[in-house]
């Protein structure tokens, strides 16, 4: 059996579907491309992955390189494409603040040269790509799975380079490319023990509900009671990808992975309050006004939600999870509600508070 070809790792992600991709393949193994800032990270969260599956010994390579530098940084990039049958390609940079040239260079240029090493693999069986949810920017209305580009305008660079990102992407498919695409929600942690390894997106209102006493003051943007919020844990993301990976009937796909019926604002900050045992009060206030009130250093270290937050509050969109949910038919694998899990992440955040917020990048 060949290569598989694995960016992400040693990412949220990447760290959680590797060990189940290879556990699939029986005498499979992966070739992880890591920057070398992050190298001394891969090799410890290696280690752990091979001492709770000892199987996994031997089989997974770790190789510094860098998406965003020609030919991927490697050294021998023809070598390993020659014996690379699949690749799975989940490295990014999540952050809403990341500026459009840094999101450009990682996010876009790293795809194409992503999608050019798998143009030069003759043995290639699929190219697994994880977009998100997000490449329909503000998108009014349902954004459905056959999408993409509708007109819409981004809230960020991180949403506006992932849209190129699958654009490339999707371009290399309709050529010919055997290409499947995954469209992740915002993730958040495990459905059944609550871990993630690190708090941004709905944390943020977690963290500031939990710092308050029993009356608890939430600010809301916007009709609270119509905008959605979207989330999936990151186990449902990591089984979804695995079943639909080894399915041929998903090649050529796009799936979005998302709860088909998410909760309002209103609605997921009654949630929070409610697992945290608090009464809420929610105030609602300008969106334009907590734009700027969040730009003062002071306001944003009490409150603790960065400015990039506030678009969400807000969102338009909702997602058609129709091709999703039909092809997961029968795997056990079941699109969740918030609401099912949602005690065991804000548990998770209560034990461990003081959990590090800042992207891979």
């Amino acid at each position: 059996m060949g290569t598989i070809f694995f960016t992400g790792f040693p990412g949220f992600l990447g760290t959680a579907l590797l060990p189940r991709v290879l556990a699939g393949r029986d005498d499979g193994s992966a070739a992880c491309l890591v920057q070398p800032k992050y190298a001394a990270l891969a090799r410890r969260r290696l280690a752990r992955l091979e001492a709770e599956a000892p199987g996994l010994g031997g089989r997974i390579l770790l190789v510094e390189g860098d998406l965003a530098e020609p030919g991927m940084g490697l050294a021998a990039a023809s070598q390993l494409a020659s014996r690379t049958t699949e690749i799975y390609h989940l490295a990014a940079i999540y952050d809403l603040e990341v500026s459009r040239p840094v999101a450009m260079r990682v996010n876009v240029e790293g795809t194409r040269r992503v999608v050019a090493f798998a143009r030069q693999c003759a043995s290639l069986r699929r190219l697994h790509y994880v977009s998100t949810c997000y490449v329909s920017g503000r998108h009014p209305g349902v954004f459905g799975e056959a999408d993409l580009d509708v007109g819409q305008r981004f809230n960020n660079a991180y949403e506006e380079t992932k849209f190129l990102a699958e654009q490339e992407v999707q371009e290399a498919m309709h050529g010919g490319l055997p290409t499947t695409i995954y469209r992740p929600a915002i993730v958040v942690g495990d459905s059944d023990t609550g871990a993630t390894q690190k708090y941004d997106g709905p944390y943020h209102l977690v963290r500031l509900l939990l710092r308050q006493p029993h009356l608890a003051f939430l600010p809301l943007v916007g009709n609270s009671a119509a905008s959605r919020v979207t989330l999936i844990p990151r186990d449902v993301v990591i089984a979804a990808i695995d079943f639909l990976a080894r399915r041929e009937r998903s090649l050529g796909r796009v799936y979005q992975l998302a709860d088909p019926d998410p909760p309002t604002v209103r609605e997921t900050a009654e949630i929070l309050a409610k697992a945290l045992r608090k009464r809420l009060v929610s105030v609602r206030v300008p969106r334009r006004l907590a734009g700027r009130a969040l730009e003062n250093r002071l306001v944003r270290r009490v409150v603790g939600i960065p400015p990039a937050l506030i678009d969400y509050f807000t969102h338009p969109t909702r997602y058609s999870v129709t091709q999703a949910e039909a092809d997961l038919d029968g795997s056990g694998v079941v699109l969740p509600s918030f609401r099912s899990y949602a005690e065991r992440i804000v548990s998770f955040v209560e034990e461990n508070p003081d959990m590090d917020d800042a992207p891979m990048a």
